[in-house]
């Protein structure tokens, strides 16, 4: 692992959660940024906007698409030293389509440690609707992946999903505020088991087993 700095960012939980201090700078107005598309995504699931409203926020769109497509570099750094401006290594997962900050694909899903669990909370937006006032279950199965994912971290040599099982209980409904509990169950070899549950209230809603096969994460990208 020693060779691995993207192993070593992923092994290091305080890397998906909030930190104690907010952002500031650049990467503060990038999550800024994301939450206001965010607002933008979940107002086209239920708008009655007329076509020349529609054609004036597309244009707008279309203009800050392109001013932002212009300061792209052409590749994504990874690792530590590599992809965390000031030495933060937290802005690697402000990327995360789960629970990246700085990703407007993201719910955000929030982390938290207590004890040998991890806790993810969401509040899902209708943008990420399935059944009728209720979450896609491909959304629940991301979330499931990052959060059973975070469990296997702790082990100190995580690796990458292999299978994830999920069983629905019942429909997960949109916002409210859900949680999703996840904890290592067993460790043989290169296989870490984790498994998790996710609840309305004190409704469960899903339970998940998920198999990860530790890898040298910085081979990905050689």
């Amino acid at each position: 692992m020693s060779d691995d700095p993207i192993g070593q960012s992923i092994a290091s939980l305080a890397n998906w959660v909030p930190p104690d201090e907010p952002p500031t700078g650049q990467r503060a107005a990038l999550h800024r940024l994301a939450a206001a598309m965010r607002t933008v995504a979940e107002a086209l699931t239920d708008m009655q906007a007329d076509e020349a409203d529609l054609i004036a926020a597309a244009e707008a769109m279309e203009q800050l698409g392109a001013r932002l497509e212009a300061t792209r570099t052409g590749h994504r750094p990874w690792g530590f030293a590599e992809s965390a401006p000031a030495g933060d290594a937290r802005a690697m997962f402000d990327r995360s389509p789960v629970i990246g900050l700085g990703n407007p694909v993201a719910p955000p899903l929030r982390m938290e440690i207590d004890g040998d669990r991890i806790i993810g909370r969401a509040n899902f937006g209708a943008q990420y609707e399935g059944p009728p006032g209720h979450v896609h279950g491909g959304i629940i199965a991301a979330a499931f992946d990052e959060v059973l994912g975070m469990a296997q971290a702790r082990t100190g040599r995580p690796g990458m999903t292999g299978t994830l099982t999920i069983r629905f209980r019942r429909p997960t409904p949109l916002h409210t505020e859900v949680v999703f509990e996840a904890r290592v169950d067993r460790v043989e070899g290169r296989k870490i088991f984790a498994a998790g549950t996710l609840h309305a209230g004190d409704t469960l809603c899903a339970e998940a087993e998920g198999i990860f096969i530790s890898i040298d994460f910085s081979r990905l990208v050689r």
